[in-house]
């Protein structure tokens, strides 16, 4: 899909899809406050519209069905909900998946895997860069709705036969990524399920989304083998963001979400999709896991970027997009220190190994 260009734009050849990334700037309707780690009185929004689907699947450009829907409308004023989450990798009430996952598995122990130097030095010689911060129009955003939601019909207008259908319990005036990408994530509370879409955009009565992905957070499953998602990998993407109110209480128990410029046609386990057609071993493959070396001295670091990094080295970062070297996800929050932050920007590259990995899935 999507994969990301910091100067250079990616350009992929055959089925895999690519999606280009850009620096993220936030188009987030006003009545919708986006989810912060700070319980807050939620903001009132317009009522939303509750939909019976027809779905029709078309061909599209890049082979995969496209839905057309016809929509019965009913008006709810259910709104999205904006408290706190509870402690732990958990968002409305809803764990990030078992305490089994992959993502939230342990690898500090982990053997370091034979490519690892080739794979490290592919990814580039520049130093960590958190992209998030306090900038309102930084971070990939996303809300908590409740299990009240209406669904909203979504229109997938490219990776239609790899997406999982509407409707979406997602309010049409829902906080979205800026910059290329346009990524929407939802928690539903209750049900606790994730709805994921890339490049969305509100219509009338329905969303627009090149693709979309459903992720049920009480399970460990994965997507179809060679399937994307709203991230280019197939993997979910709001389980792997950093988030503030993981750093209010002092810990995070999870793997991190992180971008390379260049990958190779082919994933690892828990990723599902590549986004490359290049075949050089040296690339790294979607799904790659790093962690910060046990060695690096931490003695410096202070606050969130302390809680980040001791983070990355018992639970790693795994590569989810094509996009800027060694450019760590977090979620849209005013509340970020930046100065704190900054100092990530201290980290070299050189300072991660590879996780030892399984086999590359190049088909």
């Amino acid at each position: 899909m999507r994969h990301r260009a910091f100067a250079v734009l990616l350009l992929v050849v055959g089925a895999s899809c690519s999606h280009p990334t850009v620096h993220l700037k936030v188009t987030a309707a006003p009545p919708i406050t986006p989810f912060t780690s700070a319980a807050s009185t939620p903001s009132a929004s317009p009522s939303h519209a509750s939909v019976s689907v027809t779905t029709t699947p078309r061909a599209t450009p890049h082979g995969g069905a496209s839905v057309s829907t016809s929509t019965q409308v009913r008006r709810s004023t259910a709104a999205p909900t904006t408290s706190a989450p509870p402690v732990g990798a958990s968002v409305g009430g809803c764990q990030l998946f078992p305490a089994d996952n992959a993502w939230r598995r342990d690898v500090s122990h982990d053997p370091v895997d034979p490519n690892s130097a080739n794979y490290v030095a592919s990814i580039g010689s520049s130093n960590v860069h958190p992209d998030f911060g306090s900038d309102p129009t930084y971070g990939i955003p996303f809300i908590v709705v409740p299990q009240s939601q209406p669904g909203e019909p979504v229109n997938f207008t490219a990776y239609g036969s790899e997406s999982d259908p509407g409707p979406y319990p997602v309010p049409l005036n829902a906080p979205i990524e800026s910059g290329s990408d346009h990524h929407v994530l939802a928690v539903q509370q209750g049900t606790c399920h994730l709805y994921e879409m890339y490049n969305a955009s509100p219509q009338q009565g329905h969303w627009n989304a090149d693709a979309g992905a459903v992720f049920n957070l009480n399970s460990d499953a994965l997507r179809p083998a060679g399937w994307t998602s709203a991230d280019a990998a197939g993997l979910p993407i709001l389980p792997g963001l950093v988030r503030r109110s993981e750093i209010q209480q002092g810990v995070i128990n999870h793997a991190l979400r992180f971008t390379a410029p260049r990958t190779q046609r082919g994933y690892v386990a828990p990723a599902r999709h590549f986004a490359s057609s290049s075949t050089d071993p040296n690339l790294p493959p979607m799904g790659l896991r790093l962690r910060l070396k046990a060695s690096f001295d931490l003695t410096p670091y202070h606050g969130a970027s302390l809680i980040i990094l001791r983070a990355l080295k018992k639970y790693g970062m795994i590569l989810a997009d094509n996009g800027s070297s060694w450019y760590i996800s977090g979620a849209t929050d005013t509340g970020w220190d930046d100065n704190d932050l900054n100092q990530m920007k201290n980290v070299p590259g050189s300072a991660f190994e590879v996780v030892k990995h399984g086999t590359i899935t190049t088909n």
